[in-house]
C-alpha cells in the first residue's frame, strides 16, 4: 500500500499541474520573456539616445538637414544625381505582329 502511495505521489510531483514538468516550460517562458525585455530596453535605450542627439547634437542636425532637407550651408552647391533605376535583364515576349 505505500509503495502504490508513493508511486501515485511522484507521478503527481512529475506529471501535476505543479509538477516538474509544468515549472520548468514556465522557466523556459520566462527566459523568453526575458531576453525579449532586455532587447526591447537595448531598443529603447537607442532610441532615447537618438532622441537626445536629435535635440542636442549640431553634427545629427546637420546631418538630418543635408540628407532629408535637402539645406546647405552659405556658399554650398548642392548636386543631386537621378536615382539609377534597376536593370531589368529578362527578355520581353515576342509581340504578334499587327496588319
Amino acid at each position: 500500500m505505500l509503495a502504490i502511495f508513493v508511486v501515485v505521489l511522484v507521478v503527481h510531483d512529475i506529471f501535476g499541474p505543479h509538477g516538474y514538468l509544468v515549472m520548468r516550460r514556465k522557466q523556459q517562458e520566462i527566459q523568453k520573456v526575458n531576453a525579449a525585455l532586455d532587447k526591447l530596453n537595448k531598443e529603447n535605450a537607442a532610441l532615447e539616445q537618438e532622441i537626445k542627439d536629435l535635440k542636442t547634437d549640431p553634427q545629427t542636425i546637420r546631418k538630418i538637414a543635408r540628407e532629408e532637407l535637402g539645406l546647405a550651408r552659405p556658399g554650398e552647391i548642392i548636386i543631386k544625381l537621378p536615382a539609377q533605376a534597376p536593370q531589368d535583364l529578362t527578355p520581353l515576349p515576342p509581340q504578334p505582329a499587327k496588319p
